[in-house]
């Protein structure tokens, strides 16, 4: 059945729609990991201090994230019903809810920053990674900016444009590290901080072209006509912030589980730390991937759901999931042939290439577990679906991930293996729970 005709269309449509937004969410993480790489460079001190700097910001990151995917399911939805007066009060209310989280993040994290030095980090880690950390703080503005009109144009099934100021910005900021970071073309060497500001200016640059786009473009002025401050409205903005919260909950609950993670990795010492941050980028870069899979079954389960087709709906959403299925079974395969080549290109230290690469073991196992749990979660996003799901991720990674992973890493003295195989744990049991909760609720 998943072989027949009806099913190959499915992973047709879906494939055209995700392989751009792959690479736009894989642009995401590559600058964490363009910043890590880098930065390992320099030295294992400064690899700790992007992996604690890092692990915190992704907390802030994913939260503006989960808000900005509130705008995909309901534009989905419009187009689905042809509804373009909808579809711009959508595109004006998210840009502005969009704007505003933004500079909130910005100030209260800025604020909340230098309590970093309460997490009981070697010393010299905290001290680079609080600089490091609130000029990422900063750059959530212009992303968000740049959310806002992703998220729209993915709506409307539109992922390719995303992807090429994605990868273009991408290319600037691995300039911009190596200019800023090591002091090239007359700059002074800025070392870490370098690769902040050049984060920065990439997203300022990914915000301005994509708002170029939307607002110069001859297939957007049918809805340009509506923008206008009198469309402005809190209602609109307070529903899409209900929307978007529970997804940043959820992403925070599951992002946050591998961020305190490294926070316990840390008591362990700066060399475990540069281990889990070398085999979290990989991990976070399969991730991402898959989340582009994801944002794929948004889009169809949306529009499907508003022209009132229930077997699409079906059909879209598993078709889904066994494309991340898929995907993530390869990915392991790879990380399991490469782990011990992929180390190589961080750091110099060999103690942190022989931890790296068990954990990268560990990372390759839950691959299948991964894939399944964030298209699941997508699909659901579709049918604004998104209470309970993040209920799971709190009981899969608050609940049993890192209180196994505390139990195995100190109590079995397993270290930080012990702590990633806590994750793993938490993302099966995610990928279970969220497969049966689609299960349940989209028709048959």
């Amino acid at each position: 059945m998943i072989f027949s005709a009806h099913y190959r269309e499915h992973y047709k449509s879906t494939f055209w729609l995700a392989y751009p937004v792959v690479l736009s969410q894989l642009g995401h993480i590559l600058v964490s990991v363009a910043d890590s790489v880098m930065a390992g460079r320099i030295g294992t001190v400064q690899l700790a201090a992007a992996s604690l700097g890092n692990s915190i910001f992704t907390i802030v990151l994913v939260f503006g994230l989960g808000i900005s995917y509130a705008i995909t399911p309901l534009v989905a939805r419009a187009d689905g019903r042809k509804n373009h007066t909808r579809i711009a009060l959508v595109l004006l209310n998210g840009l502005v809810l969009n704007t505003l989280i933004g500079i909130l993040l910005f100030l209260a994290f800025w604020g909340l920053s230098p309590f970093i030095a309460y997490l009981n980090q070697p010393e010299e880690v905290v001290r680079l990674a609080i600089p490091y950390v609130n000029v990422l703080f900063l750059s959530m503005v212009p992303l968000m900016v740049f959310q806002a009109f992703k998220q729209f144009a993915e709506g409307l099934s539109l992922t390719k444009q995303s992807m090429y100021i994605s990868i273009l910005a991408n290319v600037i900021n691995v300039g911009l590290n190596y200019v800023l970071i090591y002091g090239k073309l007359g700059m002074p060497a800025l070392g870490l901080n370098g690769a902040a500001w050049a984060t920065l200016i990439s997203r300022i640059l990914m915000a301005g072209m994509m708002a170029m786009f939307i607002f110069m473009s001859p297939r957007f002025a049918r809805y340009r006509s509506y923008l206008h401050l009198q469309s402005i409205s809190w209602s609109h903005m307070t529903r899409m912030f209900k929307i978007g919260f529970p997804i940043s909950l959820q992403m925070i609950f599951e992002m946050g589980a591998f961020s305190f993670s490294a926070v316990m990795i840390g008591w362990l010492g700066a060399r475990d730390l540069a281990s889990h941050q070398i085999a979290l980028n990989v991990a976070s870069v399969t991730y991402m991937m898959a989340s582009g899979i994801s944002a794929a079954a948004t889009i169809r389960v949306g529009k499907l759901r508003g022209s009132g087709d229930a077997h699409g709906i079906h059909t879209a959403g598993y078709s889904s999931l066994i494309m991340g299925a898929m995907f993530m079974a390869t990915s392991a395969l790879l990380i399991i042939l490469c782990k011990d080549l992929i180390p190589h290109f961080y750091v110099k230290d060999v103690t942190v290439h022989a931890l790296a690469a068990q954990l990268l073991i560990v990372a390759a196992v839950f691959q299948l577990s991964d894939g399944v749990q964030v298209v699941a979660l997508g699909a659901l996003r579709g049918l604004e679906d998104v209470k309970v799901p993040s209920m799971i991720s709190l009981f899969s990674y608050w609940l049993i991930a890192l209180p196994l992973g505390y139990a195995l890493g100190f109590w079995a003295n397993l270290g930080a293996i012990g702590i990633w195989l806590g994750l793993l744990t938490g993302l099966t049991f995610a990928a279970v729970l969220l497969f049966f909760r689609f299960r349940k609720f989209s028709p048959q």
